[in-house]
């Protein structure tokens, strides 16, 4: 069931943990910071999380005001949850705690990576050197586009107009190219990645240069 626990502190850190602390809520918000999705996409991309408990944290972002609901079309259909435009200044919180975090240990086997979390780290990289690039990434079954424009990575939700290459991938072996590049030569042999393109682009994409 929802909670309404609240520590009972006025302090502004106290009453956003009231708001966002409870477990599973901000990783609802790192989903829904690139595009907004429906409550099985979330399943999806939370796997250790029970329908149930998701459904709380939900419907209790919803009551605080932190994400909205709306429908696809304007008929019966499906919803997505998006954030609104309080919460959406989490945004800067949620990348810094990213960041914080990649120090702490990794956690026991069986882990997941959402779709969601490679792109904010692929969007948070630096590319000084690279050329312009346009990617057309498959990940996860669902197409993004990443461009490298200006020594930055952008991401977005859905087909580019053209594009340089075309990756097909999954979430983990992406990170894992990100984090080491020696492994791009074993996934594009194993079949983990698919790759349409120059493979000099690719590299410039996952590791600049």
């Amino acid at each position: 069931m929802p909670t309404s626990r609240s520590y009972r502190d006025s302090c502004g850190i106290a009453r956003a943990l009231d708001v966002v602390g409870e477990r599973w809520a901000l990783l609802v918000v790192r989903e829904l910071l690139l595009v907004p999705q429906r409550f099985s996409e979330l399943r999806h991309a939370l796997p250790h999380a029970s329908s149930n408990l998701l459904a709380d944290r939900l419907r209790e972002l919803e009551h605080h005001g932190v994400i909205g609901r709306r429908k696809l079309t304007s008929t019966a259909g499906p919803q997505v949850y998006e954030l609104t435009e309080w919460g959406r200044k989490l945004e800067p919180i949620v990348l810094a705690l990213g960041d914080w975090g990649i120090d702490a240990p990794n956690p026991p086997e069986p882990t997941s990576l959402s779709a969601t979390s490679v792109l904010i780290f692929l969007r948070g990289a630096a590319r000084p050197d690279s050329p312009p690039i346009v990617c057309r990434l498959d990940l996860d079954g669902s197409v993004w586009t990443v461009c490298v424009a200006s020594g930055k990575v952008q991401v977005h939700s859905g087909e580019p107009a053209t594009a340089d290459i075309s990756l097909r991938t999954d979430p983990k072996t992406l990170g894992s190219l990100l984090a080491d590049p020696a492994s791009l030569d074993t996934a594009l042999a194993e079949g983990s990645v698919a790759l349409v393109g120059d493979l000099l682009a690719l590299k410039r994409l996952l590791y600049g240069g």
